[in-house]
């Protein structure tokens, strides 16, 4: 296993990181018991992130990672999000005060810990000043319920925004070969701050497994199911569009050709190139299975040669992909 410094916390993390939003809500069923083994092999092959939230599934997936890690707690980076999914709000969102207490007791609840290695305003809730949320966040590290603290899909401005009252610790970021807009200027301000930087949806959301097909069905409680309409969030459109899934496809069906040599697959191919940005601190990629966690390190200990990397660049141009859409993730 690959470790590397979560920013300027001190702590040492896992360059791939365990993601927990399957076992919520929204990917289908997922076995529980899978699941179980699933996180206890990633611990054995030395994985030590673990990343969940509050919103997904309402509490469902913190409570499954809390039982399935059990006494292991110990050799975990545990890290939770709040503020959103609350449907008695605006935008679903909600960053107060009074929300940053009440949720981390819940999560801690869930989780059954007494604290959080590190927790996450999960999307900006741009009614509540930044200042009130961050001071609310200080208080709870203040109080060791959360040892660090910081923030996802917030734009850079924001970012520094949030700064001047607290320090980001950590941040967490969609990026993936088909998604690479966050190198455009957030990635290189969490890189001259020294921001723990984390990725998830590493494999697309499913699109880099190689498992999907142009005529592919998702089933009814898969969100994917919405072919990239999540009404202000625009972080999917480019990924499961209409207009774009079917040249999707084809990429991924060309990419498969440039790791065959090699003996690896594309998800392998997928987690080796985010784990390779130079700011990445741990890149998550979410398990159902023990054997779906031994073929997720094997992106580890290898580089992506450069003719390689020109050759990806090309089967995307070919097949129209555009990595880094002129737009923010999210209506502002």
């Amino acid at each position: 296993m690959e470790y590397r410094p979560f920013g300027q916390t001190g702590l040492e993390v896992s360059a791939i990181g365990f993601g927990c939003w399957e076992i919520g809500v929204g990917y289908g069923p997922v076995e529980e018991t899978e699941f179980a083994r699933a996180i206890g092999r990633a611990l054995d092959l030395g994985i030590n992130c673990f990343d969940t939230a509050e919103g997904y599934g309402f509490g469902a997936s913190e409570s499954a990672l809390g039982r399935a890690l059990g006494r292991r707690r110990e050799d975990a980076i545990v890290v939770t999000k709040f503020g959103m999914a609350y449907r008695d709000m605006p935008n679903m969102r909600d960053s107060s005060r009074e929300r940053v207490l009440a949720s981390i007791d819940k999560s801690l609840k869930h989780l059954g810990t007494d604290y959080v290695d590190v927790y996450l305003i999960h999307w900006p809730d741009r009614r509540v000043p930044f200042e009130e949320t961050m001071s609310a966040l200080d208080d709870i590290v203040r109080e060791g319920k959360v040892r660090f603290v910081g923030v996802s899909n917030f734009t850079r401005d924001e970012i520094e925004a949030c700064m001047r009252t607290r320090r980001v610790d950590v941040v967490q970021y969609g990026w993936n070969m088909f998604d690479r807009r966050m190198a455009l200027d957030v990635f290189p301000y969490c890189q001259e701050q020294g921001i723990g930087t984390m990725a998830y949806g590493s494999l697309a959301y499913g699109l880099l497994t190689g498992t999907f097909t142009e005529d592919m069905e998702f089933s009814a409680d898969d969100w994917r199911a919405r072919q990239g309409n999540m009404g202000s969030i625009k972080l999917f459109e480019t990924l499961f569009g209409p207009e774009h899934f079917p040249n999707n496809i084809r990429a991924v069906a060309e990419l498969k050709g440039v790791v065959a040599l090699q003996g690896r697959s594309v998800a392998q191919l997928a987690l080796r190139s985010s784990t390779s940005s130079p700011v990445m601190s741990s890149a998550l990629v979410g398990c159902r299975t023990p054997a779906e966690v031994e073929d997720n390190v094997g992106a580890l200990g290898w580089s992506i040669p450069p003719a390689d990397l020109a050759e990806i660049d090309a089967i995307f141009e070919r097949n129209g992909v555009n990595t880094a859409p002129d737009y923010w993730i999210e209506d502002v």
